[in-house]
């Protein structure tokens, strides 16, 4: 990865940090520390500072194998060929194992329900092409093979993987569409949040339209331009129209019955990895949506 003109200056940890959402900051430290990061071919300290026209090489160890079993974990299978599975997952299951959830994951459940599934991304990420938060309800495509692997990885670089939400969003929006085109990186005190900014941060590009105004909210569709860690949520959030019932980046008090996000990732397009032939999968809205909805139509009158 090359460093820009305006990246000059930047500690080598806050700006691999930026590029690799992935990663953590301290996940980073150690891959320096072992002289897996390289500038301009040679090791670096991590306090060193980066200079416009840098080249950085990283390697990421794979995964340590730790032992992910499968799990009858019933799925909500909406696609599947020889290639690719698309998952309805529903909000509160976490995607892959990590601190606090080594079992009852998706990765268990394709386990068990899969009998291969691609190895890019190691042991504790099989087959896993994009992320999708734990309280985030929707479509999620995973990768049966590396060669399908490969191909979706390189639609979501090029946005030819489309990726369309709905959500509920406190407040009421002037227009009825628009962009927010604002990048993206971590927040600087909080390392669990991400935050609109000029700082380590990476395009990030949201289209919405409004469905439906209700008093003192809004039910919007959402498209996905990129695919930064939390997007849909920062920007709705800056633009002041946080997501109902997300207490990290909107209202710390629980509304309309909700603990968490209503969003939901209700339709999926892509190119099929082998055939490259136009795919698109939706799936319905989950009852807690409809809950919700329901409640703002009585709001109505």
């Amino acid at each position: 990865m090359k460093v820009l003109c305006e990246e000059s200056g930047l500690r080598v940890d806050s700006f691999l940090s930026a590029q690799l959402e992935e990663l953590s900051r301290s996940q980073i430290q150690k891959l320096l520390e072992e002289g897996q990061v390289t500038l301009n071919g040679r090791p670096v300290k991590k306090n060193a500072k980066t200079t416009a026209g840098d080249e950085f090489d990283v390697t990421v160890p794979a995964p340590q194998e730790i032992g992910i079993l499968p799990e009858d974990i019933p799925l909500d299978v909406v696609y599947e060929d020889g290639d690719v599975i698309v998952i309805n997952k529903p909000k509160g299951l976490v995607v892959h194992p990590a601190a606090g959830h080594w079992s009852g994951t998706l990765v268990n459940a394709l386990m068990f329900h899969c009998k291969d599934l691609s190895g890019i991304n190691g042991a504790l990420r099989p087959g896993i092409v994009h992320r999708i938060d734990m309280d985030t309800s929707g479509l999620l495509i995973v990768a049966k093979n590396d060669f399908a692997h490969q191909r979706l990885a390189d639609q979501l670089k090029d946005h030819t993987l489309a990726r369309t939400y709905e959500a509920i969003v406190c407040g009421n929006l002037r227009e009825d569409r628009g962009t927010v085109n604002a990048p993206i990186g971590r927040h600087p005190t909080d390392r669990k949040k991400m935050t609109v900014t000029e700082k380590n941060s990476r395009e990030a590009v949201t289209h919405w339209e409004v469905i439906a105004r209700y008093p003192g909210y809004t039910h919007l569709r959402l498209r996905l331009e990129t695919g930064r860690t939390h997007q849909i949520r920062v920007h709705m959030s800056w633009q002041n129209h946080p997501i109902l019932g997300d207490t990290v980046y909107g209202r710390k008090k629980p509304e309309l019955g909700l603990d968490s996000q209503c969003l939901h990732a209700r339709e999926l397009t892509f190119l099929h990895p082998r055939s490259g032939a136009p795919v698109t999968v939706r799936c319905e809205l989950p009852e807690y949506f409809q809950t919700v909805l329901q409640k703002l139509q009585k709001m109505n009158g």
